[in-house]
């Protein structure tokens, strides 16, 4: 059977979903920022959430802040890809949304807690997950103090969800530890780099280039 069946020409190309996650404190949101930043194909899927809006945050570039009753509805309709709950709030991305980006040829990344990124491994396998973590457990728990912004029952909170997220990390395909920025942007585009060399990224397009029967 030659090589052309598995991808005709004509057949549509397929954008790369990223998933990444971390525990708080891992430097997710500074990593990321930076990458989105320096890569026009990618974009970021902004979530759902039932918490309450933090000072510099801006609805629809941040979050969707939604009441729970309203989150519950969406769930109920089938509209999120994963859901979960975390620290007492839910979380949620848009299905609609990550499909809508992937249709006008764009990358999606999706940041999304540990719970959430399992489910999205198992209804959209061929994504490519990443799990960012700080250099140790010991700067993790400095940098979440160095924040000035939570009590110390609430760091060990933070402490003890990230203990069982951390214990998640085999399951991903990627495992990056941020301790230099800068190295670990260009570590993070190393990674979408090399993900959209895979054959369902490039082969559709090179066939519609193709005139070879």
């Amino acid at each position: 059977m030659s090589r052309r069946s598995k991808a005709p020409r004509g057949s549509s190309k397929q954008g790369l979903v990223l998933v990444v996650s971390g525990p708080s404190g891992a430097g997710k949101t500074t990593l990321l920022r930076r990458v989105l930043e320096r890569d026009e194909r990618l974009r970021f899927s902004v979530s759902h959430t039932t918490r309450r809006p933090r000072p510099a945050e801006v609805e629809g570039e941040d979050y969707f802040f939604v009441t729970p009753e309203e989150f519950r509805r969406l769930a109920d309709a089938r509209s999120f890809l994963e859901w979960a709950e975390y620290q007492g709030n839910l979380y949620g991305t848009s299905r609609g949304a990550v499909e809508e980006a992937l249709a006008a040829d764009h990358d999606v990344l999706i940041e999304v807690e540990v719970k959430g990124a399992k489910q999205i491994r198992e209804r959209m396998p061929e994504s490519v997950s990443v799990i960012v973590l700080p250099p140790s457990f010991d700067t993790l728990g400095r940098r979440l103090r160095e924040r000035a912004s939570d009590t110390e029952e609430v760091i060990q909170k933070r402490l003890e969800i990230a203990r069982e997220e951390i214990r998640e990390a085999e399951d991903y395909s990627y495992v990056l530890i941020n301790e230099d920025l800068e190295r670990a942007v260009a570590d993070l585009e190393r990674i979408i780099s090399v993900a959209r060399l895979r054959p369902q990224h490039v082969l559709p397009e090179w066939w519609n280039r193709s005139e070879v029967d």
